[in-house]
């Protein structure tokens, strides 16, 4: 059989399951989850090998209308993601009837290479209203392939997966063969501390947040790890903290336990909350914590 390799690009409007899907294709959990909308800042990819194909799959941004330089960061993952796609799938929520971003739609619309849509979230809705969002889908994009799906039950999962592999091109892998993903460990392990904030958090603390990690240090034991939680103002320190310093104790206590299952060892985490006025419209912030300037 020759060797099939490809880059499958998730994109979709917030908050639509991209995540759970992604997770479920990959068989493993890359990307955090959480009810809140634009959770995903970053492109996350993740890789499954096999003898005879390789995907590379990227969990996008969801799409957004800009209010901040953040938002023109995150949106350039999204493009960099059209531009290279081998396939394109295309997440949608049962019931979305728009997508945010609509020169992205276009884009999607116009591009030359195949394209599936995962009508996600089929298990909240009956079988005459996915009918019906299959054939305004299908209309919108009159070459798509149509996958009504639930990720986060995992239905039909499958079907969307062995489609995906059909449509690989041939070539031979991008990665090797034992990567399961193209980011580092501290990545991940910020990536379960910003996961645990948007949880317990309301209103414009999650968004205002963003995690950096000072210091890994893997002393075979055990690993140690610094993290700082960086927000936009004074009073949204205190919040995070929280009174007596619960709230602060209640992320690190939770975050931590996950770093201990995703790295199979014993962690010792320590978190400062720190002030970085405004730093979601500062390019050159932007550009420090990882961001497309």
């Amino acid at each position: 059989m020759t060797h099939k390799a490809g880059f499958v690009n998730i994109i979709g409007s917030p908050n639509v399951g991209k995540s759970t899907l992604m997770n479920q294709l990959v068989g493993e959990r890359i990307s955090i989850i959480t009810s809140k909308a634009q959770t995903t800042r970053h492109r996350i990819m993740g890789i499954v090998n096999t003898a005879d194909y390789q995907i590379v799959y990227s969990d996008t941004p969801g799409l957004v209308n800009s209010a901040y330089a953040l938002h023109d960061s995150m949106m350039k993952f999204v493009q960099t993601a059209l531009q290279d796609a081998d396939i394109l799938l295309l997440v949608i929520e049962v019931g979305e009837k728009k997508l945010n971003h609509l020169e992205t739609l276009d884009k999607i619309v116009a591009s030359d290479v195949p394209i599936l849509i995962a009508l996600n979230k089929i298990d909240k809705s009956d079988e005459v209203i996915v009918k019906e969002q299959m054939e305004f889908w299908k209309e919108k994009i009159l070459r798509a392939e149509i996958f009504p799906i639930s990720a986060l039950h995992g239905f039909n999962v499958d079907s969307l997966f062995n489609r995906l592999i059909e449509l690989l091109p041939k070539g031979e892998p991008f990665y090797d063969k034992e990567d399961l993903t193209d980011k580092p460990l501290r990545f991940f392990v910020s990536e379960i501390i910003r996961e645990k904030i948007f949880i317990h958090y309301k209103k414009e603390i999650p968004y205002s947040s963003e995690v950096e990690i000072e210091s890994f240090k893997d002393l075979g034991h055990i690993i140690h790890i610094n993290a700082n939680i960086m927000v936009e103002r004074p009073s949204q320190k205190g919040i995070i903290i929280g009174h007596q310093g619960k709230g602060l104790k209640r992320v690190g206590t939770e975050a931590r336990k996950d770093m201990e299952i995703f790295l199979n060892k014993k962690v010792f985490l320590q978190m400062h909350v720190k002030v970085d006025k405004d730093w979601r419209s500062k390019k050159t912030r932007l550009k420090h914590y990882g961001y497309n300037s």
